[in-house]
């Protein structure tokens, strides 16, 4: 079977590259699993892991905070508005992004904004407990 070409980006840097086996992204409605063929697809991401399968070796996980999933005849491409590797992810990092959520949970003006930052919000925390 054919690999899957990879691409995340986010706005400081490419962060990886590649073929693939699959990948797992924290898509809003759920965790969904990309592999060589996929139909095409358009999604937006929650705050969670997206965990890149390679031949042979251990997964990696690079911690994603939103942005949005591209599934297309060339490969997946995500466009990540943070990533962190994960060896790079620590409590201070942590610390940041939940300061960074609690300022989107203060600034929303609608219901619905002030429910998905406090959702986010909340996903945060529990990654930070986990640490």
């Amino acid at each position: 079977m054919a690999g899957l070409h990879f691409e995340l980006v986010s706005p400081a840097k490419l962060l990886f590259s590649g073929d693939v086996t699959s990948v797992t992204l924290p898509g809003s409605e759920g965790e969904m699993g990309i592999f060589a063929g996929h139909a095409p697809l358009l999604s937006t991401l929650r705050p969670g892991f997206v965990t890149v399968a390679k031949d042979g070796g251990t997964p990696e996980k690079i911690f994603v905070r939103g942005g949005f999933a591209e599934v297309n005849p060339q490969g997946l491409t995500v466009l990540a508005e943070t990533a962190i590797a994960s060896a790079d992810l620590n409590a201070a990092a942590m610390a940041e992004q939940i300061a960074s959520a609690e300022a989107e949970v203060a600034a929303a003006t609608d219901d619905e904004g002030k429910r998905k930052a406090n959702e986010a919000l909340d996903y945060l925390k529990g990654i930070q407990a986990a640490l």
